[in-house]
């Protein structure tokens, strides 16, 4: 298995995940790959914890051979709303729709994302962080741009988190990382479901960034913690996590199922008018 096979999920979600150094050593030298480097990986360290680069998904989506990727595209219609947690959840769902959607190489889509990405962010008050983002993707779409399109959806994220956590709204800025982490790991359970493998199936195997999303939930104030959507995908969280420690053996393509599933439920409380 190639290393940065290795590492899909960890960078995919998004656009967000995080994982113990030593559980990707330890990870790595079991599976027979070259070690983990943390300084050699796009990432911050901090607290022992790697934090990704969002833009390096592109090159390992790249190595999941050829699916089909816009039969992996999803309409989003999103209710109109002032719930700040809800919108936060949806802006990382789209943005990581927007890697789908570069993926597919769908310029229509890119466009619409786009726009979504603007309209979100002017409902949580962020458009003069964003706005020069999604300009960029609009017209980068235009040209057929692949190149500057990632990279816009790659600083996009992160301008939105770096933003929030500026005006003290670290808890929103976790909830954009698990929209984005839940969209990310449907589209990978999809992907794999439909050409099957046990090395593909391995991929989510990733407890720790689980383990990393329900701790951040219970240290959450109780406005954010309780939030219907966040209180369920905490649940769900710990569902997924489940079915992570049982794969003793690898996982199973039920097994592979069951987490989409579990995803999409997610995904739809999120885009769900309450």
């Amino acid at each position: 298995m190639k290393r940065s096979f290795f590492h899909l999920l960890t960078v995919l979600t998004v656009t967000s995940g995080l994982v113990s150094i030593h559980t990707a050593q330890a990870q790595a030298a079991k599976a027979g790959v070259q070690e983990f480097d943390p300084q050699a990986f796009p990432g911050q360290v901090v607290d022992d914890v790697v934090v990704p680069v969002p833009s390096e998904v592109f090159s390992v989506l790249d190595k999941l051979g050829e699916p089909n990727w816009q039969q992996e595209l999803r309409e989003i219609d999103f209710p109109k709303t002032g719930d700040r947690t809800k919108l936060a959840l949806q802006f990382g769902m789209t943005v990581a729709e927007g890697f789908v959607a570069v993926q597919a190489e769908d310029k229509e889509t890119v466009k619409d994302i786009g726009r979504d990405v603007i309209d979100l962010a002017t409902a949580l008050g962020l458009i003069k962080s964003v706005r020069p983002h999604a300009q960029a993707i609009l017209d980068a779409a235009d040209k057929g741009d692949w190149a500057s399109i990632r990279k816009e959806f790659d600083q996009t994220q992160k301008t939105v988190r770096d933003t929030m956590e500026q005006m003290k709204d670290a808890d929103l800025s976790q909830c954009v990382s698990m929209g984005g982490w839940l969209r990310g790991t449907a589209s990978v359970t999809s992907v794999v479901s439909k050409n099957f493998n046990p090395d593909r199936a391995e991929l989510l195997n990733q407890p720790m960034l689980v383990e990393h999303f329900i701790s951040t939930i219970g240290k959450m104030g109780s406005s954010v913690k309780e939030h219907g959507n966040v209180s369920d995908i905490s649940k769900g969280l710990k569902d997924i996590l489940g079915k992570m420690e049982g794969a003793v053996d690898g996982f199973t393509k039920d097994a592979v199922r069951d987490i989409g599933k579990t995803c999409d439920t997610l995904l739809s409380g999120i885009t769900a008018a309450k």
